[in-house]
């Protein structure tokens, strides 16, 4: 089987383990060495020049939005070397391994099914091509790679490609890039440029650049694997990868990127979404709305100017985010009362609020602290308890130390936008919950967050965080939120995430407290 030197389609590529479908438009020069492929309808181009130099150069055309700057269409690029050469890149698999498995029917058409199967480390890859034969070349239909692991029967990788409105005649322009456009270095690190500038690369069977990536992580975070744990966690360290560049290029009003996270199975990330709800109301008081009925919020708070909001911390692979939603209002009601900012424990909640119904590292609810705290009078420091360990631990605490007695909590109404504005410009920084079980969630990294495949039902909540502010940008108003997820997650720590919709559901389970 012989497939076209110059062509040019259109299609999907489908990643199911990504989550993702992604358009792309294709040119492809063989002969002339050169190839071009679009993403998102043409939001994102790139060129492969292997002709150019000595061993090629590769651009990226998109748009660039900064501080300074909105939207701005800006050229990026790099430079084939000896070890890592630019090449114009096919998009079909190299077929010289493939052998005919017979006749078959896709898409409502007759096709020859082609097929190429490797085995290595345990683990064995079926690449199928579907084409068709007019007696004027070979059309491809689909490719399909399916990876399955023989020592646990189960499968660590799917994608497949769909190819339509085949053509063969290319007008040579295509390949060529905007005259006058001024081209720069890629920003950021080196190792990850040859996936960003040729992302599809990596589903023709060339995965050096992937895995390269993948020990570069592993070194910059100090972790080792040992046998079916590291493929286990390169598995999911693609998977994640795959969806970070291609969510990126669909352009849309945030970014996501590599965090920490980006190497942890989908179950390891769900046992840090620790909120629980639990049906029927709890024991706190309604928003009093017609005490605040001639309230006008200003149009824009952050309460971290002001000193409200202690640093940033990480709560490890634990389900106790709702022990830091509820110390983080509790510290910004103590603020306002005293004005000292002092760190509380969030380690006490998790181990003394059992008889609560909170437990521990598997999950609770912010109120069941509040109660908890009324009824014991008041928590102790981080620094008087001692510090947080990412495990359950032995309840132990002297009453001597506690500050921070509560008279009571009030539950924000549900879904009311201007009634929790007012409850962060009256009552301080306050404990929201959310769905954050979106995989862009996990790898949000700066922007506006808004997710439409979000729930936003108070009984959907999954995980506890902290309003600390909110405002508009370039048009867009958003709540400001802290994250329990460390430094090394989204803006240092925090995320912007639109109030269009209740998006997340961010104002559907709200509460603050009132101090004695």
């Amino acid at each position: 089987m012989t497939l076209l030197w110059i062509a040019c389609c259109l299609g999907i590529i489908y990643l199911p383990y990504s989550e993702i479908e992604e358009p792309f438009e294709a040119w492809y020069n063989a002969t002339g060495k050169e190839s071009r492929i679009d993403y998102y309808n043409g939001q994102v181009k790139t060129f492969q020049h292997a002709f150019e130099l000595q061993y090629g150069i590769g651009y990226k055309i998109s748009p660039e939005t900064t501080e300074t700057e909105f939207n701005v269409i800006k050229c990026f690029q790099v430079n084939g070397t000896k070890t890592t050469p630019i090449y114009s890149q096919p998009i079909f698999p190299d077929t010289s391994s493939f052998k005919f498995v017979g006749m078959d029917h896709l898409k409502g058409r007759k096709c020859e099914l082609w097929r190429n199967v490797t085995y290595g480390g345990g683990r064995k890859q079926t690449f199928s091509l579907w084409v068709t034969d007019d007696g004027d070349g070979v059309e491809p239909l689909r490719y399909e790679m399916i990876g399955v692991d023989t020592l646990l029967d189960s499968h660590f990788d799917k994608y497949y490609i769909d190819y339509d409105n085949f053509r063969k005649d290319v007008d040579p322009a295509h390949f060529h890039k905007p005259k006058g456009m001024k081209c720069v270095g890629f920003p950021g690190p080196g190792v990850e440029h040859h996936l960003l500038l040729n992302p599809i690369a990596e589903l023709m069977h060339k995965p050096a650049h992937m895995h390269g990536l993948f020990n570069h992580f592993k070194r910059q975070h100090g972790r080792t694997y040992m046998g079916h744990e590291n493929e286990d966690r390169r598995d999911a360290f693609v998977h994640n990868v795959r969806f970070i560049h291609s969510t990126n290029r669909a352009q849309s009003s945030f970014r996501v990127g590599m965090n920490h996270l980006t190497d942890y199975l989908r179950n390891e990330v769900q046992s840090i979404l620790g909120h629980k709800p639990s049906p029927g109301p709890n024991g706190g008081l309604p928003f009093p709305a017609k005490l605040y009925a001639g309230v006008e919020p200003p149009e824009n708070l952050d309460w971290r100017l002001y000193g409200a909001v202690t640093p940033v911390k990480d709560q490890a692979i634990c389900g106790s985010c709702w022990s830091f939603a509820s110390t983080g209002t509790l510290e910004g009601a103590l603020f306002l009362k005293t004005g000292k900012l002092v760190k509380l424990s969030q380690q006490m909640l998790m181990d003394c609020t059992w008889g609560f119904g909170n437990n521990g590292c598997d999950g609770g609810e912010e109120w069941r602290g509040y109660e908890w705290i009324k009824r014991h009078g008041g928590i102790c420091t981080a620094e008087s308890y001692g510090s947080y360990m990412g495990e359950n631990g032995f309840c132990h605490y002297n009453s001597s130390e506690q500050v921070a007695q509560i008279e009571n909590y009030v539950n924000v109404t549900s879904g009311d936008a201007q009634a929790l504005r007012i409850a962060l410009f009256k009552h301080g920084p306050t404990a929201v919950s959310m769905d954050a079980m979106q995989r862009s969630f996990t790898f949000y990294e700066n922007g506006i967050y808004y997710e439409p495949k979000c729930k936003n039902k108070a009984e959907e909540m999954n995980h506890a965080v902290l309003a600390v502010g909110y405002g508009v940008l370039q048009g867009k108003p958003y709540w400001l939120v802290k994250n329990s997820w460390s430094t090394y997650w989204g803006n240092a720590g925090y995320f912007l995430i639109s109030t269009k919709d209740n998006n997340c559901g961010i104002t559907s389970d709200a509460t603050f407290v009132v101090l004695k």
